[in-house]
C-alpha cells in the first residue's frame, strides 16, 4: 500500500528482448510523429548549447566535459512530453502541443520529480567543481578545453580526478536512473504520489537488475555520443529514447485490473 493509501503498482520482470521490442516501438512512434520528437529533442539540445555558451562566456569551458556527461541526468524530465505523445498515440487520442501541456500541467506530482532530477544534476556539477579544487588546485583555471584535457590526461592529479569524477558520476546516474526510469511515465499515466512513483521505479530496477542496468548504460552511451557534436545529435536520440521509455514502462508496470 502506498503512502497515499492506494494499492502499489504491480512491477513485472523484463528481459533484454523486452527492451529491444520497446526500442522498436519507440522508433516507430518517432517515425509516425517526428514533429513532436524533433521539437522536444531540439529543446533539449538548445538547453545544452545555451549552458555551453554560458560556460564559455564565464571562462569555464573546462566544465564542458562534465556538463555533457551529466546532461543525460535531466533527460527523463525533458522527455516527459514524449511519453505523453506515445500514451496518446497508444490510446488513439488526438495529439497536439496544447493537449500535451494540458495533461502535464494537471499532474502536480511531476513538479516534485522534476525538482529531484534537477537537484541531482546540480549536485553533480558542484561535486565536479569541488574535485577540481581539491585535486587540481583551489584556484584552478584553464584557458581552453584542450588545456584542461591535457592536464587531466597527463598528470597524476588529473587521472585521479578523472577516476573519482567518473565513479561519482556513475553512482549518481544510477541512483537517478533508478528513481526516474518508471516514475515519470507512471505519474503521467496514473494518480499516484511522487514518493510512490520513485519507490516503484526502484522496485523495477531491483526486479530486473541486469536488463535495467543494461538499458541505463545504453542510454548514457547514446546520449554522451549524441552530445559530442555540440549536442545536435540529441535532436534525434532523445525522442527515440523517450518514446522507448514509455513502451518499456508499459511492459514493466502491470495494467490496473479492470
Amino acid at each position: 500500500m502506498s503512502i497515499s493509501g492506494k494499492a502499489d503498482p504491480v512491477v513485472r520482470p523484463i528481459t533484454a528482448a523486452d527492451i529491444a521490442e520497446a526500442l522498436s516501438q519507440g522508433l516507430r512512434d518517432f517515425q509516425a510523429m517526428p514533429l513532436y520528437g524533433l521539437a522536444f529533442g531540439a529543446f533539449y539540445a538548445a538547453g545544452g548549447i545555451a549552458i555551453l555558451l554560458c560556460l564559455t562566456a564565464f571562462g569555464m569551458v573546462y566544465l564542458v566535459y562534465p556538463l555533457a556527461a551529466g546532461f543525460a541526468m535531466i533527460g527523463p524530465f525533458v522527455a516527459i512530453g514524449l511519453y505523453e505523445v506515445s500514451r496518446r498515440r497508444e490510446a488513439v487520442q488526438p495529439v497536439s502541443f496544447g493537449a500535451i501541456w494540458a495533461t502535464i500541467r494537471t499532474r502536480s506530482e511531476i513538479g516534485w520529480m522534476a525538482f529531484v532530477t534537477l537537484f541531482v544534476f546540480v549536485v553533480w556539477m558542484y561535486q565536479v567543481r569541488l574535485l577540481i579544487a581539491l585535486l587540481l588546485g583551489l584556484n584552478a583555471s584553464f584557458s581552453s578545453l584542450h588545456d584542461f584535457i591535457t592536464v587531466v590526461l597527463t598528470t597524476n592529479e588529473g587521472l585521479l580526478f578523472l577516476a573519482i569524477g567518473n565513479a561519482v558520476g556513475a553512482a549518481l546516474s544510477l541512483i537517478l536512473f533508478s528513481l526516474t526510469v518508471v516514475s515519470f511515465p507512471l505519474l503521467l499515466d496514473r494518480d499516484v504520489d511522487f514518493v510512490t512513483a520513485m519507490i516503484t521505479s526502484v522496485r523495477a530496477v531491483v526486479t530486473s537488475p541486469l536488463p535495467m542496468i543494461g538499458w541505463a548504460a545504453l542510454i548514457v552511451v547514446l546520449l554522451a555520443v549524441s552530445a559530442m557534436p555540440y549536442f545536435l545529435g540529441l535532436v534525434v536520440t532523445l525522442p527515440v529514447l523517450g518514446h522507448t521509455t514509455w513502451h518499456l514502462y508499459r511492459r514493466i508496470i502491470a495494467p490496473v485490473p479492470g
